[in-house]
């Protein structure tokens, strides 16, 4: 059972930090601030709104879920933001919170992943937290691509290392 865990473990890492975080970087290297915040309606997130909301998701249910370290996150905030924050601030500001994220799922034991952590008022198994972040990650990198292309008017060569 522990290879399991630790593959578990070390591909929800992968996923993250090598395969997600890279795509978002090479996206923001298209897009001025303007694009960053551009939405196509007031329905839809901008990608400076999916970033906070992401830099959140990873605080709460990771950082302060399965690592059970202090955070703070108010979420609504993440998509109600307005202000313009440069693109080169949200990515540092994710680029941190994902390094701090993958710290503590470095330091998960593959025996707690069985354990309950209380999240968002409900109790999570650690497993079902990670998985739920990776899953959510996933899918906005998806939104965030989609924008970028939109914006960008290119492909973004993001299958290349």
């Amino acid at each position: 059972m522990t290879d399991i865990a630790r593959t578990f473990l070390d591909k929800s890492r992968h996923l993250l930090m090598s395969d997600y975080l890279p795509k978002l970087e090479r996206c923001l290297e298209e897009l001025s601030d303007e694009d960053v915040w551009w939405r196509p309606n007031e329905a839809s997130n901008s990608i400076g709104n999916l970033m906070l909301h992401l830099t959140g998701n990873l605080r709460e249910w990771i950082i302060g879920g399965v690592g059970q370290r202090a955070f703070e996150r108010v979420r609504q905030q993440e998509f109600d933001e307005r202000s313009h924050l440069p693109g080169k601030e949200l990515l540092a500001t994710l680029r941190a919170t994902l390094k701090e994220s993958d710290d503590v799922l470095g330091s998960v034991d593959p025996e707690s992943l069985l354990t309950r952590r209380q999240i968002q008022h409900d109790g999570w198994t650690v497993l079902e937290a990670i998985y739920h972040v990776v899953e959510h990650f996933g899918m906005h990198t998806g939104q965030m691509i989609m924008l970028s292309k939109m914006r960008a008017g290119k492909d973004l060569r993001l299958w290349q290392p």
